[in-house]
């Protein structure tokens, strides 16, 4: 027989309580005509597609939606393997891929001034389409995104993907009067910011009870999941991981990523100083920093390269061809990962 004492602090226990980013319920996998994965090529993305075959979710029902971040003119910040890794990732699975871009990429818009955003090219199963660009303000940037959670100023998250990815639904009448699924691979472990999001939720491009019928919904299936959840997923398909991870990041951000920690700096310095110098070149220019008080050789000098960031893995993550295998024949844990995860929050 429980005591008042225990009574009382059974009374109060919020273990069983439902979980209120969670009001939404869960997704009805079978209900939707498309499921769409938003896939950066990192392994919250991947653990999001295996885990929807897992699921049963039907190969020929899932689209992979990447979003080029320096688009097609451009190579500043992003892995240049990463577009060739992702297309044969999608050949190794047998499953749909999609490009799209800012045009002129994340550079172009960081050059802005008094002008409007560029637009968006979208692919299509029809080809490649135009979306924006021809409203708005004239505005000026003129510096790199501020390194911060909030979206309005570390506008290379909410330019680069999040509003392209709402322009990939919106753009295209075969997402309308149909029941669509999109999927993104945040983790609540990843940061306090985004432990608060919902796992399921309507997506904001959903207008469902619209005249146009779009039935769009957002699920975050790894959101609860750790990173040793993440390797396992892997592990049980043995997918290779993007070569970033094999040079010892422990997360597939840009290779120039603003959050990137003074160790991550120095990798990249190592490895692509070409490229490294036109980061500091920009600094110079901008009389901005991207980190305040300090500029990249500086932070770059507080770091240690990895030992994994050999000559020859460097070669494969700064190639725009990638050849190896997707599927291992023995699966090997990269020695990016449990490593450092700096990256967007």
């Amino acid at each position: 027989m429980q005591t008042l004492q225990e009574n009382q602090i059974n009374l109060f226990n919020l273990d069983d309580a439902p979980d209120p980013r969670d009001r939404y319920g869960s997704p009805d996998l079978a209900s939707y005509g498309t499921v769409i994965v938003f896939f950066s090529a990192g392994k919250d993305s991947i653990a999001c597609v295996l885990h929807l075959l897992e699921m049963g979710v039907p190969a020929s029902k899932i689209e992979l939606h990447h979003h080029e971040v320096d688009g097609r003119t451009s190579d500043l910040f992003d892995w240049p393997v990463t577009s060739a890794y992702t297309r044969a990732f999608a050949k190794a699975l047998g499953l749909k891929l999609f490009f799209s871009f800012k045009e002129g990429g994340l550079e172009g818009e960081m050059l802005r001034e008094n002008a409007l955003t560029k637009p968006a090219w979208i692919e299509t199963p029809d080809g490649l389409i135009k979306s924006g660009g021809t409203t708005g303000k004239l505005s000026t940037r003129r510096k790199f995104p501020a390194v911060t959670a909030a979206l309005g100023s570390r506008w290379c998250s909410s330019y680069g993907k999040i509003d392209i990815g709402c322009k990939v639904i919106t753009s295209q009448t075969r997402f309308c009067n149909s029941r669509t699924l999109v999927l993104t691979g945040e983790r609540a472990q990843e940061s306090k910011n985004r432990a608060k999001y919902l796992s399921f939720e309507p997506h904001r491009t959903d207008r469902r009870a619209g005249r146009l019928g779009r039935h769009v919904d957002h699920w975050r299936p790894v959101h609860a999941w750790d990173e040793k959840q993440v390797w396992e997923i892997m592990e049980r398909h043995s997918v290779r991981a993007h070569p970033a991870y094999e040079l010892g990041f422990g997360r597939c951000s840009c290779q120039f990523c603003i959050f990137g920690s003074a160790s991550q700096w120095a990798t990249v310095r190592q490895i692509d100083p070409v490229r490294f110098q036109r980061i500091a070149d920009y600094e110079t220019e901008f009389a901005y920093t991207i980190r305040n008080g300090i500029n990249v050789n500086e932070l770059a000098d507080k770091g240690t390269p990895y030992p994994a960031a050999t000559p020859e893995r460097a070669a494969v993550a700064l190639s725009r061809e990638y050849n190896l295998p997707i599927i291992m024949d023995t699966w090997e844990m990269p020695a990016g990962a449990f490593g450092e995860s700096d990256g967007p929050t």
